[in-house]
């Protein structure tokens, strides 16, 4: 009888849910802005900032899939990462590839600059303003409206890219990046080593990041009263 395959903690939950509930901003996010509901429009780019906030301390006290420094692959396993592709070889990782990380990188600054620039976007007539549209004058809140709506472009062809991938992935490779993303764990045979990593969350951490989310949704919240 085959033994059931060990299975590996790869994603904490908060990075699972932080995920799919940035999935689900950006597409609440354009729904608002193409309805004209722009207190809505608003209210969820306050709720993208304290996501974004709390993904960044994450990345900085989280276990180690969440840590941005893991983030940043280095030139040389880029270029062997991509000649393993090109031959057709793929071996999963405990985390992001060194391709997907940089399709991560690219995303959450453009995510990044979306809400910032939000912030102080001005619209045409002055009548639709971000929240600390009043810090900046107007000409500076066209400015921020004009790269706002670009970088949603790019987002959009980054998100387009990336769903490309993860689909190229199952496809060609047999490799459901889905799955974990939902369960947070992954096959030890999958590996080519058992992974060292702990991905579990401290509640601590968990609360400390929360906090400083919430600090900075209420610091925009009473700066644009």
């Amino acid at each position: 009888m085959t033994e059931p395959q060990k299975q590996v903690l790869v994603w904490d939950w908060t990075i699972r849910l932080f995920h799919w509930l940035i999935v689900l901003g950006i597409a609440t996010m354009w729904w608002t802005a193409e309805q004209g509901m722009m207190d809505w429009h608003r209210r969820v780019g306050l709720v993208l900032l304290g996501l974004l906030t709390y993904r960044l301390v994450w990345g900085v006290m989280g276990p180690g899939t969440a840590r941005l420094y893991r983030l940043v692959p280095s030139p040389r396993s880029i270029m062997s990462y991509g000649r393993d592709l090109l031959a057709r070889r793929h071996t999963p990782h405990a985390g992001h590839n060194p391709v997907g990380s940089l399709s991560v990188i690219a995303m959450l600054l453009a995510l990044i600059t979306q809400v910032t620039t939000g912030l102080f976007s001005v619209d045409v007539d002055g009548l639709e303003s971000g929240p600390l549209a009043t810090k900046v004058s107007f000409e500076t809140g066209r400015f921020f409206a004009e790269i706002h709506e670009i970088s949603f472009n790019v987002l959009l062809a980054l998100i387009a890219l990336h769903i490309a991938a993860i689909a190229a992935y199952y496809l060609v490779f047999r490799d459901n990046l889905v799955r974990p993303m939902l369960t947070g764990r992954r096959s030890e045979a999958d590996f080519a080593a058992p992974t060292p990593l702990d991905a579990r969350a401290s509640w601590l951490r968990v609360l400390i990041s929360a906090l400083l989310a919430f600090a900075a949704i209420s610091a925009v919240w009473f700066a644009s009263a």
